[in-house]
């Protein structure tokens, strides 16, 4: 007799836990009707005084949000490499010894200030020789054009005069560049890196004395999906972050997009600006950069009231005071609402509380609705007979 007890009190909480089951698990009347039992409502009679002092069914109150419209917002993350914005390795125009050193590593010098100089005592030596030579041929000019108006000098020799004169003009700009050259100056305004010689060395064409950066604006190098081609353009905006100084936010633009898409990695090459004006990058540095698309419209929800069953996701909406189901396509998900593709119009109320007590078809209202009718007992009185 004990066993059929037993028997008899795990029977009744087995029926309890499956009744609380279909009647409070969200999805759990869909995978009923799937199964091919019809679910029944078991929610308690709870009601309401009608007029006739008789008891009616209660509506369930839910809260819900109106369906609004946002834009998606498509971003891309790249790590860029940075360089100065005009960079140059300063070579001599000629070979030579070192005797002079004007600057030091690190100090910032204007366009054509002095750098290196070379020995140029042979230089002195012809420039000098191209001034006297210049200074005959004068002479002999001035002299040559007295003497052809009394016909002592023929105009052949007036003529040949002239371009010896021309040519000691010329003899002289050429040592005074020759000159000049033996001077190694800046090319433009920047910082001097760590020089290459010394006092002493020996240079020819081919060495390095020093570097010199105009790091003013640093330039990024980054590489963007092709699928953004059409929205890329100079002047866009860029955020950047030095991976460096992780801890330092910069703003930039884009200068210049490259002019083909790479065929192994479908990207395109993009070229940013950023301001340095405090002098705290370097070129060399490497930089995260994001840059942000707008993106088409979707419907935006609350993310409460986006809900799941087999199907996938769906929210409840009001079709006539009754509850229905729409399935949404989750596109992007922020903070404060969820971007979804559906069928739903802005202005829509989605429920975002109460979806536990909501049934395919059965009615509902939202919190600050009026009750419907046979609710509120304003039925008509039956006239006596």
């Amino acid at each position: 007799m004990r066993i059929w007890k037993q028997a008899i009190v795990s029977l009744v909480l087995l029926s309890t836990a499956a009744v609380l089951w279909a009647r409070y698990f969200p999805g759990a009347a869909e995978l009923l009707e799937r199964a091919g039992i019809t679910a029944v409502s078991v929610e308690p009679a709870r009601a309401e005084r009608t007029a006739e002092g008789q008891q009616g069914p209660r509506v369930p109150v839910v809260l819900g949000a109106p369906v609004v419209e946002a834009r998606i917002n498509d971003s891309v993350s790249a790590i860029g490499d940075g360089r100065a914005a005009r960079s140059v390795s300063v070579t001599p125009y000629v070979s030579g010894r070192v005797v002079a050193i004007e600057v030091a590593a690190g100090d910032y010098v204007p366009a054509g200030a002095p750098l290196v100089r070379l020995d140029s005592d042979g230089e002195e030596i012809e420039l000098d020789r191209a001034r006297l030579t210049l200074a005959d041929a004068e002479a002999t000019l001035e002299r040559d054009q007295r003497l052809v108006r009394s016909q002592a000098v023929s105009e052949l020799q007036l003529r040949a005069a002239q371009l010896a004169r021309d040519q000691a003009e010329l003899a002289l700009r050429d040592a005074e560049l020759a000159l000049e050259r033996r001077v190694i100056r800046a090319p433009f305004d920047g910082w001097v890196g760590i020089l290459g010689v010394d006092i002493g060395d020996q240079v020819t064409s081919a060495t390095e004395v020093a570097t010199l950066d105009d790091r003013s604006h640093i330039l990024v190098d980054f590489r963007v999906p092709e699928r953004f081609v059409g929205q890329l353009k100079a002047g866009a905006p860029v955020s950047a972050r030095p991976l460096a100084l992780p801890g330092l936010d910069l703003t930039g633009e884009v200068v210049t997009v490259d002019s083909r898409i790479s065929a192994d990695t479908r990207t395109l090459r993009v070229r940013a600006s950023l301001d340095n004006a405090d002098d705290v990058l370097r070129a060399g540095m490497a930089f995260s950069i994001t840059m942000r698309f707008p993106g088409d419209v979707f419907a935006a929800v609350d993310p409460l009231a986006i809900q799941w069953n087999a199907a996938g996701a769906y929210v409840w909406i009001s079709d006539a005071g009754v509850a229905k189901q729409v399935p949404v396509r989750i596109v992007q998900r922020n903070n404060d609402a969820v971007l979804v593709d559906a069928d739903l119009a802005p202005g829509t109320v989605v429920v975002t509380q109460g979806v536990q007590m909501l049934r395919p078809g059965a009615p509902f209202r939202f919190e600050g609705e009026a009750p419907p009718a046979t609710a509120r007992g304003d039925l008509p009185r039956p006239s006596p007979t």
